[in-house]
């Protein structure tokens, strides 16, 4: 049959046109075999003697071909069209070498001419999807991407998506489109969008559905305005007045979070109450005067009439008539009476005199009122008796102590307040003597005892928030001088300024940092926690002046990037905004800067605070502390490497030096005390040291996770126990920044006992876009120490400063500058210059809101640069205020 076929296609049969080359009306397509039918390929030519399939390079058998002969009516030449069936098992014979292809090759007398290839493939579509979407729950506008990739297939699955069993149409709805990966995309979640979507898959051998994907798009519900405060309560003396808002703006749905902070607001109110007026008793009758009558009154008086009440009835002058005994009585009296009343006068005189004499006597003998001398102690111009005094480059390095409870001082005292001008001293010293004489402070203990504080703090209510022990807690008693607290190492302090606290009152104030474990401080959508949580207290305590609480952050500030908010703990245990940095404050109580690591918070009601951001692009990053440990010792063949990441705040991590060495400088990036019992101190009790200094990540808000892996170990002597090439810790776990310390390990193993030495490279990075890396390269050495990195144990408590000791600006200076510069100058040479010059002009209006905005600006220096601030600096600026005292601040004036 081969040789048949064969010496027929060598010869075909002759009739065709002699000039004319096959041409080909109709040439074979391609074509998908479905499950186990045949398929047919055609072709049609003119004019044409023969036609025969060729497959795959052979000639197709010519009992498989169908034939018809026909003439075009048009030009009369011969036309000839044939057909043959392909079955599956003829593809599935070559599956894996090549496409199967089929060709037509037509002949004429003048030659042949070959049709297009034709190929024939098996159409199928998997059952699996390589990608199925997941549900979600979303916020509202916030964007929806449901991923799907279809089950392999050929041809290849078209997708289409289906909401609540609906097609969606991207040609209707210009809120959604299709990616080309098949991924539907919502530009923006509606409330209508809450459905479930369901992808499906299609080519012309079946349909495939994947699971469906339920998508919740919730709602926050955010505070209606507040309405009028209501009328009080009482009609007459104290009540209260209230006003009120609800959750509806929007109302919380689909499981969103209902709004934080209260929804009724009480004030106390008074209503003055109406008195109605009351006579006095009636005054004695009155002498018998020369018409025979005498006269008695009363007056309205007990109590007087007043806020609306009614006066009192009646007369309030009542006469009769004398009897004529009386009469002829009085008139020979009036002129005794007369005697005696000036007799009177005469001795009310000399009393006064007298008085007006002791009084001024008293005032030239005690020479200095009691509030100045208590002050005049905290100047630079006398020192205490039994200290000599150091040598200083100007008057504001000069500081008294006040470490005991009482002492005696003795020197000249200068004035709190100085003349009208400004600045200006024509003839004398910065602080005109008074005289000379000794004066005694007494004051309480500058630093309670921490048992004894502990325990008195235990029996009030708000110590059962407090975390127990005074590890991370300072505390101390303080009274109108001020002071500091600090905890050590951790960059968190509290400065209460001179006057803060009322004359005649003490006050037992602490200071604490909280672990994160300790408080729960509910974040909501995007927001993450900036700063550590700390307390001061007691809360309610009444300040007159604004403290200012320093703490850490680990934001990196940019106004485009971020909402910042200052949150403080409400009595019923709830989180407030209070502040929002930025934006104009509603509040007086409240005031705060940023700064590169740190924020001073200005605030005139004690409690808990922490600071909250939200990011508002994926662009905003806060800063991460990267540290390594690995063991000390290897006693086993097994080596684990473990990768902290912690928010980089000074709090969480501060490296102390060695122990038994001063420590006048400490290291900026080194393990701290809340860190000492949860990351060091667990190090510690594994026998782990750590590897070189920490290191700095930028971690944005991108969602996606830290990715972690380890490179370049010496294949000789060392291999990963890891299954996976990278470990990573998820998005939200490190956002949120509650977590106390997030860690992975990686395990190793030395493949030899006498292995000592490991050099490799752990690399860290955020998947983002493209990619971007963070790398860390570091060396273990058989001779690194745990101990040259451990902060050493200290029983030291707390410091807590009272006084001028917590001050870098001598008290009367301090005062000298805030009279002289409080008062608005035509000139400029005033408070605002002042700011300028200490780069704090972009606070001027919060300077303005407050009584002395010169205070506010110098306990601010002083919250800045306790204890290292150059006073020189300082005293140069406020010296260049006043231009022509540009020497105020010399040593040679006091």
């Amino acid at each position: 049959a081969g040789a048949q076929q064969s010496a027929t296609v060598a010869s075909p049969a002759s009739g065709g046109s002699p000039d004319l080359l096959p041409r080909f009306l109709l040439e074979p397509e391609d074509v998908y075999i479905v499950k186990n039918k045949p398929v047919s390929l055609a072709c049609r030519a003119t004019p044409a003697t023969q036609i025969y399939f060729k497959c795959n390079g052979e000639w197709v058998h010519q009992g498989d071909h169908v034939m018809q002969h026909s003439t075009d009516r048009s030009t009369g030449l011969p036309v000839m069209e044939v057909r043959i069936d392909i079955s599956r098992q003829q593809v599935e014979k070559i599956f894996g070498l090549e496409e199967y292809w089929c060709q037509c090759v037509a002949w004429s007398s003048s030659g042949t001419t070959k049709s297009q290839k034709a190929f024939v493939r098996i159409a199928y579509l998997r059952k699996n999807f390589e990608q199925e979407p997941t549900a979600r729950e979303v916020s509202i506008e916030q964007g929806i991407v449901l991923p799907c990739r279809p089950p392999e297939g050929i041809p290849a699955a078209e997708v289409e998506w289906l909401r609540n069993e609906e097609l969606v149409d991207p040609a209707l709805d210009a809120n959604v489109y299709v990616t080309p990966e098949h991924s539907l995309v919502v530009r923006q979640a509606r409330l209508a969008d809450t459905a479930n979507y369901t992808c499906v898959a299609k080519n012309i051998v079946a349909r495939r559905r994947s699971a469906s994907a339920a998508i919740t798009v919730y709602v926050n519900g955010g505070w209606s305005t507040w309405t009028q405060w209501s009328a009080c309560s009482t009609s007459c003396g104290r009540g209260w007045q209230k006003r009120s808002r609800t959750c509806t703006n929007p109302t919380p749905l689909n499981g969103g979070a209902f709004c934080e902070g209260q929804n009724v607001q009480k004030s106390p109110c008074t209503t003055l109450c109406p008195v109605d007026g009351a006579w006095s008793e009636w005054s004695k009758w009155s002498v018998c005067g020369a018409e025979c009558t005498h006269w008695r009154s009363r007056e309205c008086s007990e109590p007087a009439p007043r806020n609306g009440g009614q006066e009192c009835r009646g007369a309030e002058l009542e006469t009769r008539n004398c009897t004529s005994e009386l009469c002829s009585h009085a008139a020979a009296g009036a002129e005794d009476v007369a005697l005696y009343v000036g007799l009177v006068a005469v001795a009310v005189c000399l009393v006064l005199l007298l008085l007006v004499g002791v009084l001024v006597y008293c005032r030239k003998k005690e020479g200095l009122d009691a509030d100045v001398a208590d002050s005049s102690i905290l100047t630079a111009g006398f020192q205490p008796v039994s200290i000599k005094p150091s040598k200083a480059d100007n008057l504001l390095t000069i500081q008294p102590d006040l470490s005991s409870a009482t002492m005696t001082y003795q020197g000249s005292l200068c004035p709190r307040q100085d003349g009208p001008a400004k600045l200006q001293l024509p003839n004398g010293h910065l602080l005109s003597p008074l005289g000379a004489g000794r004066h005694t402070l007494h004051h309480s203990s500058p630093v309670a005892e921490g048992a004894d504080f502990v325990a008195r703090l235990s029996t009030q209510s708000y110590f059962r928030s407090l975390p127990r022990g005074t590890n991370n807690m300072a505390y101390g008693t303080f009274n109108f001088l001020g002071g500091r607290l600090m905890i050590p190492n951790t960059g968190i302090s509290l400065l209460i300024p001179p006057d803060a606290i009322p004359r005649g009152k003490i006050y037992e104030v602490y200071l604490t940092l909280h672990k994160q474990e300790e408080v729960r401080l509910p974040l909501a959508g995007c927001q993450t926690l900036l700063s550590p949580i700390v307390s001061c207290g007691p809360p309610g305590v009444l300040l007159t002046r604004p403290a200012i609480l320093a703490m850490g952050h680990c934001v990196e500030a940019s106004a485009e990037n971020w909402s910042i908010r200052l949150k403080k703990q409400s009595c019923e245990g709830t989180w407030e905004d209070v502040l929002q940095l930025g934006v104009e404050p509603c509040s007086e109580l409240y005031y705060c800067q940023l700064e590169a690591h740190t924020c001073y918070i200005f605030t005139e009601q004690l409690g808990r605070f922490a600071l909250v951001g939200e990011s508002l692009s994926m662009a905003a990053s806060k800063r991460l502390k990267l540290v390594l440990f690995a063991p000390a010792a290897c006693p086993s063949l097994e080596y684990n490497i473990r990768v902290y990441c912690l928010s980089d705040t000074q709090d969480v991590l501060k490296v102390a030096p060695r122990r038994g060495r001063a420590a006048p400088h400490r290291a900026a990036a080194e393990p701290g005390p809340a860190a000492r019992q949860e990351v060091i101190q667990l190090e510690k009790q594994m026998g782990g040291q750590l590897i070189g200094a920490p290191r700095v990540l930028h971690f944005k808000d991108s969602y996606h996770n830290l990715r972690l892996s380890i490179h370049d170990m010496p294949s000789s002597l060392w291999k990963s126990k890891l299954l996976a090439s990278y470990q990573e810790i998820p998005f939200y776990h490190i956002w949120s920044g509650l977590q106390p310390y997030l860690h992975c390990t990686f395990t190793l193993e030395r493949l030899s006992p006498s292995t000592c030495e490991l050099a490799c490279k752990i690399w860290i990075w955020q998947v983002e876009g493209d990619g971007q890396s963070f790398t860390i390269n570091f060396n273990i050495a058989k001779d690194t120490r745990f101990s040259d990195w451990l902060i050493p144990d200290s029983d030291v408590g707390s410091p807590a400063l009272v006084g001028p000791s917590a001050f870098k600006i001598p008290f009367l200076i301090r005062q000298k500058i805030i009279s002289s510069l409080d008062t608005p100058c035509a000139r400029g040479a005033d408070w605002r210059t002042l700011a300028q010059k200490l780069n704090l002009e972009s606070h001027l209006g919060f300077f303005a809101s407050k009584a002395s905005p010169t205070a506010m600006i110098l306990n601010l220096w002083e919250a800045r640069h306790f204890p290292n601030g150059n006073l020189s600096q300082l005293a140069a600026a406020v010296a260049e205020v006043g231009k022509q005292d540009g020497g105020l601040f010399s040593e040679a004036e006091c």
